[in-house]
């Protein structure tokens, strides 16, 4: 049985995934070096992870985050970025907004889990203003860039079933040009981000994990023993240094665009 994967534990989202999110952010606003008092779109942004770092770092005029589950969006609403930004309810390929809103819409690590891709851009380019940016990320998932595609390889190894995004494709670089070209968008430009992340010992990596969407249903379902195989396994794998601590990177595909003006 596959299960469908749900982000609605915003603490735990935090833990397994903020935290990478907010290392391919740091390299995508890099990239993007965008000047302040914009008005910013998030959409799909979850518990408000990259949320905050556009309220940290890019001195925006205003930011709005938008998400289909009310429990990450209150977990965002807990953060210091809602001094600034406001967060609500909505559905990517229905944005509730008229167009021309915003200066820049993002889409982080939201992309292959949009049931529509292609309407999905259609509405950021549709609300953001002719001139502005619409953006995006997402893991490399053909080419073992989730952060925890080792994880998920050692469990189809044991035949267990891992849920995927329901448009993986949408993680390729030239999927991402294509979408892009196909909404109308200009001066398009793809990238790939890789970051690494350390992990305090294993036990951190451990517990981390288990919280993960991603995984937990399927870890649940195991028995016993076989988590206790996998984890042997995992302890295998992974590279620890002198200190036990657990470094490894992970890759996420980019693209950036213009509205016409």
């Amino acid at each position: 049985m596959t299960h469908q994967i749900r982000f609605d534990d915003g603490a735990g989202y935090e833990r397994y995934m903020g935290r990478w999110s907010q290392l391919v952010g740091d390299a995508l606003l890099d990239w993007l070096a965008p000047a302040s008092g914009l008005r910013w779109l998030d959409v799909g942004c979850g518990n408000g992870a990259f949320t905050e770092m556009l309220v940290e770092r890019c001195a925006p005029a205003a930011v709005v985050g938008v998400d289909p589950s009310e429990e990450q969006l209150a977990f965002a609403r807990t953060r210091p970025a809602s001094r600034v930004a406001q967060f609500r309810q909505g559905d990517a390929i229905a944005l509730p907004f008229p167009a021309d809103a915003f200066d820049a819409a993002v889409m982080p690590l939201v992309i292959f889990f949009v049931p529509d891709p292609p309407k999905g851009v259609a509405e950021m380019a549709r609300v953001v203003r002719p001139g502005g940016v619409v953006t995006a990320y997402g893991w490399d998932l053909f080419e073992a860039g989730f952060p925890y595609a080792a994880l998920q390889a050692e469990m189809r190894g044991m035949g267990v079933a891992v849920p995927m995004p329901p448009n993986p494709d949408a993680s390729r670089l030239e999927t991402l040009r294509d979408l892009w070209t196909r909404a109308g968008l200009e001066a398009i430009e793809t990238r790939g981000i890789t970051v690494q992340r350390t992990f305090a010992d294993f036990d951190d990596y451990w517990t981390t994990i288990r919280i993960g969407p991603s995984v937990r249903p399927a870890l649940a379902a195991m028995a016993p023993s076989d988590i206790s195989g996998l984890e042997a396994r995992m302890r295998g794998r992974l590279p620890v240094d002198a200190a036990g601590r657990i470094t490894y990177s992970a890759r996420a595909n980019a693209v950036k665009g213009r509205v016409p003006m």
